[in-house]
C-alpha cells in the first residue's frame, strides 16, 4: 500500500515538474507586430514571432545605434556571422535570454549532435520556414543543401549575404537567419552577464533630419 502511495506521489511530482519546465512564455513586447510566421501549433507562434521580432531590434540597436536601419543592421550581422565576428554576449538583452530560455524547451526545434549548428535542419518548424522563403534562388540553394546534408550557416552564408536586404520584408528568411545565426548560437555563450543597454543619448544641438 504505502509502495502504491510513495509511486502516486511520485508520479505527481513528475507531472509537476513537466508542467511548470513547459510554463508557457507569456512577457511579450513585440506583440503589436501581429503574427507573421505561422509554422508551428498555436502556443508556439506567438514565441516564435516574439523571437524573430526581438532579433531584429537587438541587431538594430546594436549596429545602427544612431540611426535606426533594419537592412543596414541585416547586412552587417550577416556578415559578420558568417565571419565569426559576432559578439553575442554584447548584442542580446535580459529579455533575449528569457526568449531564448523559452525556446530551449522546444527540443524539436534543435540538435545537439549537429555540429555545423544546434538548429535542426530536419524539425517540421526547419521545414515550414524553408519551403515559405520568398527569394526562388535562395530556397532553391537551401533545399539543395538540405537534401544532400551538407547544410551550414558558413555554406549558405555567401548567397544570404547578396540578398540580406530581402529579410525586411520576408519573415521566413528572417527566421531563418533569428534561429541559425542568433539564437542556435546562444548555446554556446555565456549569457549571465547580460544587462540592458543604456538607452543612446539625445543630441539637443543636433537639428532633426
Amino acid at each position: 500500500m504505502n509502495a502504491k502511495f510513495n509511486l502516486i506521489v511520485f508520479l505527481l511530482a513528475l507531472t509537476l515538474v513537466n508542467c511548470k519546465e513547459k510554463e508557457t512564455f507569456n512577457d511579450f513586447k513585440f506583440a503589436e507586430k501581429g503574427i507573421s510566421i505561422v509554422c508551428e501549433e498555436e502556443n508556439l507562434k506567438a514565441l516564435i514571432n516574439e523571437a524573430v521580432f526581438n532579433f531584429e531590434d537587438d541587431i538594430t540597436k546594436f549596429y545602427c545605434k544612431e540611426k535606426p536601419n533594419l537592412n543596414s543592421a541585416y547586412s552587417q550581422f550577416i556578415r559578420n556571422a558568417i565571419s565569426g565576428r559576432v559578439k553575442y554576449e554584447e548584442i542580446a538583452t535580459p529579455h533575449t535570454v528569457k526568449i531564448f530560455e523559452a525556446l530551449k524547451k522546444e527540443n524539436s526545434f534543435w540538435d545537439a549532435e549537429n555540429e555545423k549548428s544546434y538548429l535542426n535542419y530536419k524539425s517540421p518548424f526547419f521545414n515550414c520556414i524553408s519551403d515559405r522563403i520568398q527569394d526562388q534562388n535562395l530556397k532553391t540553394t537551401l533545399n539543395a543543401l538540405i537534401s544532400t546534408n551538407s547544410m551550414s550557416p558558413k555554406l549558405f552564408g555567401s548567397p544570404l549575404m547578396s540578398r540580406s536586404q530581402n529579410a525586411v520584408s520576408d519573415k521566413y528568411l528572417a527566421a531563418y537567419i533569428a534561429f541559425d545565426l542568433y539564437y542556435a548560437k546562444l548555446f554556446s555563450v555565456n549569457l549571465s552577464n547580460v544587462q540592458e543597454k543604456p538607452k543612446p543619448k539625445v543630441d539637443f544641438n543636433k537639428i532633426p533630419e
